[in-house]
């Protein structure tokens, strides 16, 4: 059973309608598990940096855990701030990088926010990689404790908005958010409980105050699909009232940018996976005593796709073609029991069953039954989606062999969330 919007959409600020208030840089935003050899995204953070040559990258893994908290600090398997940033400078400058330098601000090193010298190394770059880790971290060292900017992000920013380009994984993805941040949480405790503001366990956890502000079209999440996000940051964008959220899968990137000759901000999905748009402007919610959403607008991306936040169009990439009338399946697959990859299913290598709403999303698609759903693995109670191929928001499928892997996009799969 639905519930009236009663205009919910139109009293939305105008703060979060998709891509107003944006800036002169580029972001290139990574789902978290960015490979050495992910050439098409190294590449093109180095062409967006100046070019081969030219581009001068400082890279700030402040994310990270500190030297002094580091158990395996100077050995081979130092995985502390100093050596991630080290070794992806190093990395970098085998992609062509003229120059790349570990900014040396982290929680052993937080007084270097400050430091003129360090902020002289910052006005030298003409691009900056933020590292994985836990992004309160990076708050911790680069924001005031009133959440202003120090003079190193302040710095940052200056050269972001001189059309300097900012590049991250995971964490370093996650803090760009204007809006709230998603600091937390599994799908299933995400549905069942809501939102808290302080991390506990698997529960849904945000932080109201948003992250360094660069990327104003909504909510972000990272490691997406491979870990099964899509019911967490749904269910964050309902009670936050934000009507988009992009979750990017790993080893894949978001590049926002503006496209001149359209004269608004562009995306693009780079690498091996790919990117949901999910869009909650039509979305109503239920009216029993557990949460549920209906109507929501899932979109799946994948490489070379586009979308124009402003204009609300998706450009579809070069090489795939329509789905429809060449499915090669007559029914969708049997209804997942686990749609939202749970940590608690786990096999030899973790999840048992990961990125499997892509995998029976994308598969709908590929066949003629216009709906399926998905089940979550947790019971008492046990949630469900169902997805279903609307004609009133033109439902549609593409697919295409990109690199030499088959790909499946899909645009606008009506999406509900419920108890079953």
């Amino acid at each position: 059973m639905k519930l009236s919007k009663l205009c919910r959409q139109a009293v939305l600020v105008m703060a979060l309608i998709p891509g107003l208030g944006h800036a002169a840089g580029a972001l290139l935003l990574v789902g978290g598990g960015l490979k050495d050899d992910n050439t098409a995204l190294y590449q093109r953070f180095i062409q967006l940096a100046g070019g081969s040559g030219q581009a001068r990258i400082g890279v700030i893994t402040a994310a990270s855990i500190p030297e002094s908290q580091d158990p395996d600090a100077g050995t081979a398997n130092a995985a502390n701030s100093k050596a991630n940033g080290l070794y992806y400078a190093n990395l970098l400058k085998t992609y062509g990088a003229a120059d790349a330098q570990w900014i040396p601000i982290d929680l052993d090193n937080i007084a270097n926010s400050s430091n003129p010298t360090v902020v002289n190394q910052i006005n030298g770059m003409t691009g900056f990689f933020f590292g994985g880790g836990d992004q309160s971290r990076l708050v911790q060292t680069l924001q005031t404790g009133s959440r202003a900017d120090t003079p190193a992000l302040a710095a940052i920013r200056a050269k972001y908005n001189a059309g300097a380009v900012l590049a991250g994984t995971s964490a370093g993805t996650a803090i760009m958010v204007d809006g709230p941040m998603v600091t937390g949480g599994e799908s299933y405790e995400a549905l069942r409980y809501g939102p808290y503001t302080t991390p506990s366990g698997d529960d849904l956890s945000y932080d109201p105050q948003g992250g360094f502000g660069f990327f104003n079209h909504g909510l972000l999440d990272t490691h997406f699909s491979e870990r099964g996000r899509q019911g967490r940051i749904v269910r964050l964008a309902d009670y936050t009232g934000v009507p988009f959220a992009y979750g990017v899968d790993e080893n894949t990137g978001l590049l926002v940018k503006d496209n001149p000759t359209l004269g608004q901000v562009e995306m693009e999905v780079i690498g091996t996976g790919g990117v949901f748009v999910f869009d909650l402007r039509n979305a109503e919610r239920g009216t029993g005593s557990s949460w549920a959403l209906y109507d929501v607008l899932a979109s799946y991306l994948t490489s070379g796709d586009k979308f124009r936040p402003q204009s609300g169009q998706f450009v579809i990439g070069a090489g795939k073609t329509s789905l429809r009338g060449r499915e090669q399946y007559s029914s969708a697959m049997t209804a997942t029991g686990d749609i939202f990859s749970s940590p608690n299913n786990s096999g030899a290598n973790g999840r048992r069953k990961p990125r499997e709403f892509v995998i029976v999303s994308a598969d709908l698609f590929n066949s003629r039954a216009t709906s399926t759903l998905g089940r979550t693995y947790e019971r008492n109670p046990r949630y469900r989606v169902d997805l279903i191929k609307s004609t009133q928001f033109d439902s549609h499928g593409y697919q295409g062999t990109i690199g030499g892997k088959s790909l499946i996009s899909y645009l606008r799969l009506l999406t509900d969330f419920r108890p079953d």
